[in-house]
């Protein structure tokens, strides 16, 4: 009987672990584990302290990994983070504000705090469970099987059609780079010069492809920022300096209500990046800092974004490009830095964008399988699938259209709806209603029964 009294009075901590141990959905080995080692600790007459055991050393085995594994400084990761996330959207922000007019840069404000809030979001889920380690697995714990479908599906949308508007813009920029210049023995091929070029490119930046390091590939991200600050100077310069008798005395309307649909896509596109976040996260020595690597980043790209719109519009006007090199007078210096700058960038934003689709790659490949063989593997489909990319943008130059539809189909969801979804899922409902629940139910009751029985 005095057996009996002390296991009633361990009963409320059993069942308050159980219900700390179903916060991972990754976790259903582990927890039929301890489900055992408690019926074992019940056949000899013990207390149950076989699941605190087992949390810690889950907990010391994630420490671990992460501190293994972890490399990145907070300088590294504002670096990804911008890099990631500056890019196309500072060529299509003159075309999107002087198309919504000068009133809807509160739009493009806002929709920076909201995705900069957001992040944090996610941020916060991935400090709930260390296990998770990607966008979808936060899917995962939030929803099960069909949150993972989901987040997947939408992450490889968007990794696709943004990729698509890298070659797109590459082919543009290529196309006014090289104006004039024939390529004669490819052209017999049957692709044109500015085709013949883009392929080329791509090419080169193949490679990229196969880094695998966060800290490597951040190198290609400060090329990135290298080159989106010098479009922002040049087209900085054009306007001060009246380059090319282009002056900034255009006209921009207040606001046209009805082009802000089409304009909002473009403003999400331009902060669309929460994909590869929880690998910025999860590569940081200190992932504490994550909430401020976001504000950082988020602020820093807002204001160049901003500047960069009314230079811009200010400058051309109606006549402005959904890219604003492709504005920009021909005969200047300025300008053929400015395209070469644009032309780079698409070319070290391929290894950014691929980098969640090949770590879940690499995680899905066989355990016994050689990192090497794993590195071949991962490079081996990411190239035949840029390349299969390179076709559908030789196919579709449509650049403002991509990018709109991707901001306004995909990044919105990726962006705001899900991270807000996720987090609330996470912290106010899974706690009524874990996936184990009937496994702890079936615990507690041949608990109860032979606690009864003695």
């Amino acid at each position: 009987m005095f057996m009996g009294k002390n296991c009633w009075k361990s009963i409320p901590d059993c069942l308050a672990n159980w219900r700390h141990q179903v916060a991972s959905s990754e976790t259903v080995v582990h927890a039929e584990q301890k489900g055992s080692c408690c019926n074992g600790c019940l056949e000899e007459n013990k207390l149950c302290q076989c699941i605190d055991d087992c949390e810690v050393g889950e907990k010391e085995v994630v420490e671990h990994d992460h501190a293994t594994n972890a490399n990145s400084s907070f300088g590294h990761s504002v670096i990804n983070m911008v890099g990631m996330l500056i890019g196309l959207g500072q060529l299509s922000t003159p075309y999107a504000l002087q198309n919504g007019g000068w009133a809807s840069v509160f739009l493009l404000v806002g929709l920076g705090i909201v995705c900069a809030y957001s992040s944090h979001l996610l941020g916060r889920c991935l400090d709930k469970n260390p296990k998770l380690m990607n966008y979808s697995d936060i899917g995962y714990q939030a929803f099960g099987t069909k949150g993972r479908v989901l987040a997947t599906s939408f992450i490889y949308l968007e990794i696709f059609m943004a990729l698509v508007s890298y070659t797109i813009s590459l082919h543009d920029n290529l196309t006014i780079a090289f104006f004039g210049l024939k390529l004669r023995s490819i052209t017999n091929l049957g692709l044109s010069t500015s085709q013949s070029l883009t392929v080329v490119a791509v090419l080169v930046a193949l490679p990229s492809l196969w880094l695998r390091d966060l800290s490597s590939i951040s190198f290609l991200s400060s090329g990135g920022i290298l080159m989106s600050f010098v479009i922002f100077t040049t087209v900085a310069c054009t306007a001060i300096f009246r380059l090319g008798g282009v002056t900034a005395n255009r006209g921009i309307p207040i606001l046209r209500i009805d082009n802000v649909p089409a304009i909002s896509g473009l403003y999400i596109f331009s902060f669309a990046g929460h994909i590869v976040f929880p690998d910025i996260y999860k590569g940081m020595k200190d992932p504490s800092r994550f909430t401020k690597v976001s504000i950082v980043s988020f602020s820093f790209v807002t204001m160049l974004y901003t500047a960069l719109a009314f230079m811009g519009a200010k400058m051309f006007g109606a006549e402005v490009n959904s890219q604003i090199t492709l504005s920009m007078p021909r005969s200047l210096i300025v300008t053929k830095i400015a395209l070469w700058a644009t032309v780079l960038t698409p070319m070290t934003k391929y290894a950014l964008e691929f980098a969640p689709f090949a770590m879940q790659l690499e995680r899905n490949l066989p355990h016994h399988m050689r990192p090497r063989t794993k590195m071949m593997v991962r490079g081996g489909i990411g190239s035949l699938l840029l390349l299969a990319i390179l076709g559908l943008a030789l196919s579709v130059p449509y650049f403002e259209y991509v990018l709109s539809l991707t901001g306004s189909l995909v990044s919105v969801g990726i962006c705001i709806i899900f991270p807000c979804a996720f987090y609330t899922k996470v912290f106010l409902v899974q706690n009524l209603k874990t996936p184990f629940g009937s496994q702890c139910d079936t615990h507690s009751s041949s608990f109860y029964h032979q606690v009864i029985q003695q």
